[in-house]
């Protein structure tokens, strides 16, 4: 334990990014980890989200981690140490809503040791998940590298008028991952479908062919 003075290089932006299906949050992410480091090869994506980091490829030469199910704490933990280990100055993970309530996280865990209980307890059953969960949230906040987490949220439709007429709209609403994660962040961003639509018709977002 020492007293030293305060020094804005040693610290790393921990930052999330917010918002429902097609709102442009892994785009956002990737010209955030850009502007963050301007190198994009010390930029580095966990990718849970089927491949689609690689869809922005033309972007630069970013380096991706394709994660697959059993999506466990332990899965991600292991992928923020490969990228330290490696140089990568900005992670981005998208998204951590897997690490949550994807195949093999958090919520499908509880679930698993709650059945295991001879006499069932869902409160019980908790002290076997959040210590993995409170391991991932550390890897990310003690991470050596700034780090860009990517959530999905529930959507919800709303009534709006464009254009004279009430016509619906997909909202996100509340980050799909454990209560209190936006106070392990320095910065959060929730995106909307509406703005990714302008940012598309503006030519800043690229629109992406579908594959067939």
């Amino acid at each position: 334990m020492q007293l030293q003075k305060a020094a804005r290089k040693q610290s790393k932006i921990k930052l999330s990014i917010s918002g429902s299906s097609r709102s442009g949050k892994t785009f956002s992410a990737l010209l955030l980890a850009y502007g963050i480091c301007g190198d994009w090869n010390k930029i580095a994506v966990l990718d849970s989200e089927n491949y689609s980091a690689s869809l922005y490829a033309h972007l630069g030469s970013f380096n991706v981690i394709n994660l697959q199910e059993p999506f466990t704490p332990e899965q991600y933990i292991d992928a923020i140490h490969l990228c330290e280990q490696s140089g990568i100055e900005v992670i981005i993970i998208d998204s951590i809503s897997h690490e949550w309530n994807g195949k093999g996280g958090c919520l499908e865990i509880h679930e698993k040791e709650t059945a295991k209980m001879k006499m069932p307890n869902s409160f019980t059953a908790w002290a076997a998940v959040t210590p993995r969960h409170q391991s991932f949230i550390d890897a990310i906040v003690q991470s050596r590298a700034h780090i860009v987490c990517c959530m999905r949220s529930k959507t919800e439709y709303i009534l709006t008028e464009r254009n004279g007429r009430q016509v619906p709209q997909k909202v996100g609403m509340a980050p799909i991952t454990r209560d209190g994660f936006e106070f392990e962040v320095s910065i959060h961003f929730e995106l909307d479908l509406l703005n990714g639509m302008q940012l598309v018709s503006l030519g800043l977002i690229p629109k992406i062919p579908l594959v067939q």
